[in-house]
């Protein structure tokens, strides 16, 4: 009730994450359907609390950005999809854009992985955490997970039962 307004959202949109930069960054938004975008922070221009800001990527109809991420926030991006699937690609294949592009494919959406529920630039020696709809929680080594190329659709993190699915993960 008393709080200040940080940013202006359309009815339709939802807030997913806030970072600390230091106008050295590059930021990586992820979509569900499967494609991220790298661009640097001084692209986006500053705008005012009330605002709405700028476009960081243009979106197919359909598809939302599930992520987003800093390249010093590790070495690769660990990509997990709703069907318990994921895999980490080194950053470097992902090259820096324009703001406001429709970015590269960054995983293999099929039948069997699902979309894209999650994201996280991590290194060798940090664990995450996945959580299911059913509330399972299990946590994994990043080196334990394969790293792949851009456009391939990863490994089985997590077994799940039928009609159950990856809600989100977390970096511990």
């Amino acid at each position: 009730k008393n709080g200040l307004a940080a940013i202006n959202l359309r009815e339709d949109d939802e807030l997913i994450e806030v970072k600390t930069t230091d106008k050295e960054s590059e930021i990586m938004l992820v979509t569900r359907q499967g494609m991220c975008i790298r661009f640097k922070e001084t692209d986006v221009r500053p705008t005012g609390r009330a605002s709405m800001g700028v476009i960081g990527m243009n979106l197919s109809p359909e598809d939302e950005i599930v992520g987003m991420q800093l390249n010093n926030q590790g070495d690769s991006l660990l990509i997990v999809s709703e069907n318990g699937m994921g895999k980490r690609t080194f950053l470097d294949e992902f090259t820096v854009q324009n703001r406001g592009g429709k970015g590269v494919k960054c995983y293999k959406i099929t039948d069997k992985t699902g979309d894209v529920v999650g994201v996280k630039a991590v290194k060798d020696d940090n664990e995450i955490m996945m959580i299911t709809t059913e509330g399972v929680i299990i946590q994994i080594r990043m080196q334990d997970i394969s790293t792949l190329g851009r456009i391939t659709s990863g490994v089985k993190l997590i077994n799940l039962d039928k009609g159950v699915k990856v809600a989100k993960i977390a970096k511990v």
